[in-house]
């Protein structure tokens, strides 16, 4: 038995090694017969990978000259590289003679896997390259996202995420794709900004005095923007009060600085020339 056992294993081992030998034969013939094809191949990858280098170089510099953010010309160059390298790699085995459409095809059918199983970060990414690319808002603008109501100053923009400073020194991480797909407000990304004010008087009160009053307010102030109209009116009449309306331009990153200055001016000037602002007031009488 032990010898029946012995004689097997000698007569596998003897099989596997004549298919190694025939392996092994059919290799060395096929790269005797390939020898110059494999020598042309591998000078055309060697010069087709000098020659992508030379046109990546270029584009590097045509981008340099250019105000596109740093990230997206690095992950432009990046891809036009890897294209490239890709396709002389295909041409260089085709030289050989292997086929490069089976190859394309299984490449073209895993990229779609990849694809449908990446969408949500996919997404992101194309969110992330068009705010690169079309700056909708930039680091250190104050922004307001439509969707959720996020709101903060923009402190980096990743090509997946943007992340925001809250006033209070909290820190929102938001997809770039809910960024591109929905609204925004870009708060601070003008120069100046309308400051836009209310205040109640009392009906008896001289209108020409509280007009008067508030322009000399607001052009007294450091903040006003004179270059620019200002203007005070009747906006509305209330139960108990008329509604005055101000609104004059100042430098957007003085607006709340300006704003809580100029309504505690309103206070002071008013209380100092005798002009009444109403308040609600509630009347109890007590009977016997």
């Amino acid at each position: 038995m032990l010898l029946a056992d012995s004689a097997s294993v000698e007569n596998i081992a003897e099989v596997g090694k004549s298919k190694i030998e025939e392996y092994g034969d059919q290799i060395m013939n096929w790269l005797t017969d390939k020898v110059f094809d494999i020598v042309i191949a591998l000078v055309f990858l060697f010069i087709g990978i000098k020659l992508s280098k030379f046109i990546v170089k270029i584009i590097k510099k045509s981008f340099d000259k250019t105000d596109l953010e740093s990230s997206v010309s690095g992950f432009l160059i990046s891809l036009i590289k890897g294209v490239l390298y890709a396709i002389v790699f295909v041409m260089a085995i085709s030289i050989v003679g292997v086929q490069v459409t089976s190859l394309v095809a299984i490449l073209g059918t895993a990229s779609l896997s990849i694809g449908l199983a990446l969408q949500g970060s996919l997404a992101n990414f194309a969110g992330g390259v068009l705010i690169l690319l079309m700056k909708p808002f930039k680091v250190g603008d104050y922004i307001i996202e439509n969707d959720k109501g996020c709101e903060g100053t923009v402190v980096a923009i990743d090509i997946f995420y943007t992340k925001l400073r809250t006033y209070d020194n909290r820190v929102i991480v938001i997809p770039n794709g809910n960024i591109t797909a929905n609204s925004l407000i870009n708060v601070t990304a003008e120069d100046s900004r309308k400051l836009d004010l209310a205040v109640g008087v009392a009906y008896d009160s001289d209108i020409k005095l509280v007009k008067d009053t508030l322009e000399e307010i607001v052009k007294s102030s450091p903040y006003y923007d004179d270059s620019k109209d200002m203007n005070v009116f009747v906006d509305s009449f209330q139960d108990s009060s008329i509604k005055m309306g101000l609104r004059c331009f100042v430098k957007t990153e003085d607006y709340w600085t300006a704003r809580w200055e100029i309504n505690e001016a309103i206070k002071l000037k008013f209380d100092e020339k005798g002009i009444v602002i109403p308040f609600g007031q509630m009347e109890v009488t007590l009977k016997q």
